[in-house]
C-alpha cells in the first residue's frame, strides 16, 4: 500500500505554544493569523460557517491566472518557494564551488532547467536517441524489453513500479507493480458521459494528434496515430481498477512468483522485464491489479506492432514535454493545464523549474532550506504538541462507546508505537554518485531519475531503512506511512500561516494542531485501520468491532455524498472516506487538547471572541480558498479529499462544542440532530 499523504497541500502540523492576549508581539502575530477583516458577518455561523469566516477573504483574493485554486495552503507554497528560489538564487552566483557538492549540483539543475533559450534551441533533440530506439525495434517482445530499460532512466510508461515494504511483511523490501500507463488523470475519463468529461475526452484526441505532429509525423498520419492510441488506452482503462476498489489494501495485495506471474500474463516475458529493470534476480513480486497485467498481455497479442510503437512515442514525448522547447511545453499546458484544470497561463519558469529541483535533489536543497529557515526550537516545541495530541487521542480510545477493551488495547499499541519525524531527517541521502552539470536540462533529470531508480532498487534483499523520508524538508505538506506507522512533518509546512509562536493557543491547535491530529487519525481510518502497530496488513479487530467501524464509517459516506458541488456534481464519499475520517478525528481530537489549555480555562475574549469561537474560526480560516471548477471537477473525479467548504463544514457539523460555541440551533442549514452527528474517533 502506498504511503497515505495529502495532494492538495493539507497541512498537517503544529507548533504547540501558550501565549496570552496581554502579549504585545501576540496581538501583531494575531492579526495576521486571525483577521476579523476577511469574515463576512452576514452570513450566520449556523448557515455557512465556511463563509463566514472567509467570506470577504474569498471575495478580495481572485485566483491568479497561473493557479487553479488560491487559499491559504498555496500561500504558503508560495512563500517558500521564494525562499528555496533566494536559496538557488544565492547558489547560481557561487564560484568556484566543489564538484559533488550539494551546492554545485543544485545550482547546475536550476540553471540548466532557467537556460530556456537553449531548450528552445533543442527541440526534440535531448529525447530524439529514445524516439529513434522505438523506431527501431523488430518485435513487440523487443518494445517491452525497451520500455523496462527506459524505467531505470525515469522514461518507462504502461505501468507503474516501485519498492517498499511488503505489506504483509513489513520487515522486508519487494518489488511491487501497479496500473498505469493511461495519458489521462483516470479511467473514468475514458467512460463518463457527462458534457464536461466528454469535452476534455475530445480535447485528448487532439492533444495526441498534436504531440505526433510536433513529434514529425504528417498530419494525416498523426490522426491515425492517435485514434490507434485512444483506442489501445481505452481497452487497457477497461480493465482499470477505480479508485474507490483501490482503497481495499487486500484488493491491490496480489503476490505472485515469477511462474504464476507468467502464467497470468502469458504473452508478457517477465524474466525479459525483470532483467531489464535491473530486479532479475527477485523471485516475487506484489501486483496491485493483476485484471489490468492480464489485458496487457491480450494487448500485446492483439495491437499491431506500429500500434504499440506510437502509444510509446506518444507516452515519451508527452511525460518529456515540459523540459523541452515551447511548443511542446505550451501543447502540455493547453490540455493539462488549461483543459482538465482551468489554469489560465502556465506557472512562471522559475517556479516550475524549482519544483523539479525540489522532486529530484529534494533533500540536497533541504539541507541548505533547513540550514537558512528552520530553527531548532521548532522542532521541539512541535514534538511536544504532537504528544499532547497523542495523549488526547489515546483518552478519546478509551472512552469509545462501540469499541472492546480487547481492540482497544491494540488501538492503544499502535497509537503509542507511532514514529514521529518532525523538520527534516536525521541522516541524509547520499547523493554521491549523482551526475549533475549545466549543460541540459533533459541529461539532468534523466540523470537525477536514474541514480533515484538505482537507490530505490538497492533496497531490495535490505531491512527496512525506517529513517527514511518520503518528502523533501522544505515540502509544504505532511504524510502518514502505515508500514513504518510513522506520521511526517516536513519543515516546509511548520511557518506562518499554521502556526505563530506569538499566537494564542485557540489558533495553533485550531489550525495545525487540528491537522496533526489529520495525519494520526490516518492511522485508523478505513484503510490504515487495517494494518497493525508494526505496520502490518493484518486484521487485529474484533469481529464486532470492526462491524460496528464499518457501520459508522458508512454514515460518513453517506453525509458527504449529500454534499451538492457543481451542478449535479457531488462529493464521492467513498473515494474521500479516508480523508473525511481523518478530518473529523482531527477537529475532535484538537478541541479536546485545547480545551486542556490556561486560554482554554480563563475563557478570555479575544477580539470579542471567546478561546472555543477563535479556535473554530482558525480552523475554518485555514480552509479558506477559491478554486475553478474545472480543477474542482476533476478533483472530484479523482482527489481523495473533500472540497475545501466541505472540509470545514462536514466536520463542524458533527462536533458538539461547535453548536454551543456559535449557537447552532435547528432550521440552521449546518444543523444535524444529536442522534445524526457522527463520531468515529
Amino acid at each position: 500500500m502506498k504511503y497515505s499523504y495529502s495532494v492538495l497541500l493539507l497541512a498537517c502540523t503544529a507548533i504547540f505554544s501558550s501565549c496570552g492576549p496581554e502579549n504585545p508581539a501576540a496581538q501583531s502575530s494575531v492579526k495576521k493569523l486571525l483577521d476579523p477583516a476577511n469574515m463576512d458577518t452576514t452570513v450566520r455561523p449556523g448557515e455557512n460557517f465556511f463563509y463566514y469566516a472567509n467570506g470577504a477573504w474569498l471575495k478580495t483574493n481572485p485566483i491568479p491566472k497561473s493557479e487553479t485554486s488560491w487559499g491559504s495552503f498555496y500561500e504558503l507554497d508560495q512563500n517558500t518557494r521564494e525562499q528555496l528560489r533566494t536559496l538557488l538564487d544565492e547558489a547560481s552566483k557561487l564560484k568556484n564551488v566543489e564538484k559533488g557538492s550539494a551546492a554545485q549540483m543544485v545550482r547546475d539543475l536550476y540553471r540548466s532547467g532557467m537556460d530556456s533559450s537553449k531548450i528552445a534551441q533543442e527541440g526534440i533533440k535531448p529525447i530524439q536517441q529514445y524516439l529513434d530506439a522505438i523506431d527501431q525495434v523488430q518485435s513487440t517482445e523487443a518494445l517491452m524489453k525497451l520500455n523496462a530499460e527506459m524505467y531505470t532512466k525515469g522514461m518507462g510508461t504502461l505501468y507503474t513500479f516501485y519498492v517498499f515494504a511488503d505489506d504483509k511483511n513489513v520487515s522486508k523490501n519487494i518489488a511491487q507493480f501497479y496500473q498505469g500507463g493511461l495519458g489521462m488523470p483516470d479511467r473514468d475519463y475514458y467512460f463518463n458521459t457527462d458534457e464536461r468529461t466528454t469535452k476534455i475526452r475530445e480535447a485528448y484526441k487532439k492533444y495526441l494528434v498534436n504531440i505526433f505532429k510536433l513529434s514529425g509525423q504528417e498530419e494525416s498520419v498523426a490522426e491515425k496515430s492517435a485514434q490507434d492510441v485512444f483506442a489501445l488506452e481505452t481497452k487497457l482503462a477497461e480493465s482499470q481498477m477505480t479508485l474507490v476498489e483501490q482503497r481495499d489494501p487486500y484488493k491491490v495485495y496480489n503476490k505472485y512468483d515469477r511462474a504464476s506471474l507468467q502464467k497470468l500474463t502469458p504473452n508478457f516475458d517477465w524474466n525479459l522485464i525483470f532483467d531489464a529493470m535491473k530486479i532479475g534476480k527477485e523471485d516475487s513480486c506484489l501486483v496491485g491489479m493483476p485484471k489490468y497485467f492480464a489485458a496487457i498481455s491480450r494487448q500485446i497479442k492483439e495491437t499491431p506492432l506500429d500500434v504499440w510503437k506510437n502509444y510509446f512515442r506518444f507516452h515519451l514525448v508527452s511525460d518529456m514535454a515540459a523540459y523541452l522547447s515551447p511548443e511542446f511545453d505550451q501543447a502540455q499546458f493547453e490540455f493539462y493545464g488549461k483543459t482538465i484544470r482551468g489554469q489560465e497561463e502556465p506557472k512562471p519558469r522559475w517556479y516550475r523549474v524549482l519544483g523539479m529541483v525540489n522532486n529530484l535533489t529534494g533533500e540536497l536543497l533541504g539541507q541548505m532550506y533547513v540550514d537558512k529557515y528552520f530553527k531548532p526550537e521548532a522542532k521541539k516545541r512541535m514534538l511536544e504538541l504532537v504528544d499532547n495530541l497523542q495523549e488526547t487521542y489515546a483518552e478519546r480510545i478509551q472512552r469509545l462507546d462501540w469499541m472492546s477493551d480487547a481492540t482497544k488495547q491494540k488501538a492503544l499499541a499502535k497509537l503509542n508505537t507511532f514514529l514521529k519525524k518532525i523538520g527534516y531527517p536525521d541522516k541524509w541521502k547520499d547523493y554521491s554518485q549523482l551526475e549533475i552539470s549545466d549543460e541540459s536540462y533533459v541529461q539532468n533529470i534523466i540523470n537525477a531519475s536514474a541514480f533515484e531508480y538505482d537507490r530505490i532498487i538497492n533496497k531490495l534483499g535490505k531491512p527496512i531503512d525506517k529513517t527514511e523520508w518520503m518528502m523533501s524538508p522544505p515540502t509544504v505538506n505532511a504524510y502518514y506511512n502505515p508500514a513504518y506507522n510513522e506520521i511526517v512533518f516536513p519543515a516546509g509546512i511548520l511557518q506562518y500561516p499554521f502556526f505563530d509562536f506569538n499566537a494564542d493557543d485557540a489558533l495553533n491547535y485550531g489550525g495545525i494542531g487540528a491537522v496533526i491530529g489529520h495525519e494520526m487519525t490516518h492511522g485508523f481510518d478505513d484503510q490504515g485501520r487495517q494494518f497493525d502497530a508494526d505496520g502490518n496488513l493484518n486484521d487485529w479487530w474484533m469481529p464486532e468491532d470492526a462491524e460496528r467501524f464499518n457501520k459508522l464509517a458508512q454514515k460518513v459516506v453517506a453525509q458527504y455524498n449529500a454534499y451538492k458541488v457543481l451542478d449535479s456534481i457531488s462529493v464521492n464519499g467513498s473515494l474521500t472516506l479516508g480523508e473525511n475520517l481523518a478530518d473529523l478525528g482531527g477537529l475532535a481530537i484538537a478541541y479536546e487538547a485545547f480545551m486542556k489549555t490556561e486560554q482554554a480555562k480563563n475563557g478570555e475574549k479575544i477580539d470579542g471572541f471567546t478561546p472555543e469561537q477563535r479556535f473554530f474560526l482558525s480552523w475554518a480560516q485555514i480552509w479558506r480558498a477559491n478554486i475553478r471548477p474545472e480543477e474542482q471537477v476533476s478533483r472530484i473525479m479523482t482527489d481523495p479529499h473533500s472540497p475545501n467548504v466541505w472540509r470545514c463544514n462536514g466536520p463542524l457539523s458533527n462536533l458538539d462544542a461547535f453548536y454551543q460555541a456559535f449557537d447552532v440551533k435547528e432550521g440552521d442549514a449546518m444543523y444535524r440532530p444529536d442522534s445524526a452527528r457522527i463520531q468515529v474517533w
